[in-house]
């Protein structure tokens, strides 16, 4: 079910346990039940109505907001998702609801020392599609450095680099302008881009994410939020 795409693992297990799938017409309410290629799954109208009520939310987040729970005085990006701050931009005809903040968590992270875009979703197939480990979207991010940055430098940035002992995957890395880089990335380990100009001689001194999969961060300001409209998509 999830790699169809009709709900994450974790509301599989709940819809099966409530009798709310079928398979080729018949209710299946076991858990791991085998299923062939050529068989029909169908989530009952009650399971489907509450996939299409989730909804994905999209922040240009500040400096000093962590993605995730509170910590060590911090708020979570989740605070800016207020009325005042909705985008007078948002294309999704979505009317804000308290409900919209019932479940709703970072699909990745974004440290509390960049900004740009940043996804909490209800939804567990977006979720699944851009944290999950054989993920196909990428992440682009914009830059700034100090420092001396040689060829090789850069080839490095590309490919080459390790960190935590573990070899790092093909980046995509060019100059904006002067000052600024462009990354590409397929992965996100912790605090990845700063390590990874750290390796080569460079300290940023500010990052912002523009890019997740085909969702831009356009002309979203900052400290506020919009709904994922609808045929708009990651991947």
């Amino acid at each position: 079910m999830s790699e169809l795409g009709l709900c994450s693992r974790r509301e599989a297990d709940d819809y099966i346990a409530r009798g709310l799938v079928r398979v080729d017409g018949v209710v299946v309410s076991e858990l791991g039940s085998k299923v062939f290629p050529n068989q029909r799954i169908d989530l009952d109208r009650v399971a489907s109505e509450a996939q299409a009520a989730r909804v994905t939310v999209l922040i240009n987040k500040p400096i000093g907001y962590v993605s995730g729970q509170a910590e060590k005085g911090y708020q979570p990006a989740a605070a800016l998702i207020l009325p005042a701050n909705l985008w007078e931009g948002d294309a999704s005809r979505q009317t804000f609801r308290r409900e919209h903040l019932q479940g709703l968590a970072p699909a990745g992270r974004l440290d509390i020392d960049s900004t740009g875009l940043l996804v909490l979703t209800q939804d567990g197939r977006i979720a699944r599609q851009l944290i999950g480990e054989d993920s196909p979207v990428d992440k682009e991010y914009l830059v700034r450095v100090e420092g001396r940055l040689n060829a090789d430098g850069l080839r490095l940035l590309n490919h080459g680099l390790s960190l935590d002992g573990e070899a790092l995957k093909p980046a995509r890395v060019w100059w904006q302008n002067r000052d600024q880089l462009r990354f590409v990335l397929n992965e996100g380990k912790k605090r990845q881009i700063r390590r990874m100009c750290e390796l080569v001689g460079l300290r940023v001194v500010g990052l912002k994410r523009v890019r997740i999969g085909k969702v831009l961060l356009g002309d979203l300001p900052l400290g506020q939020w919009r709904y994922l409209a609808p045929g708009e998509r990651f991947w």
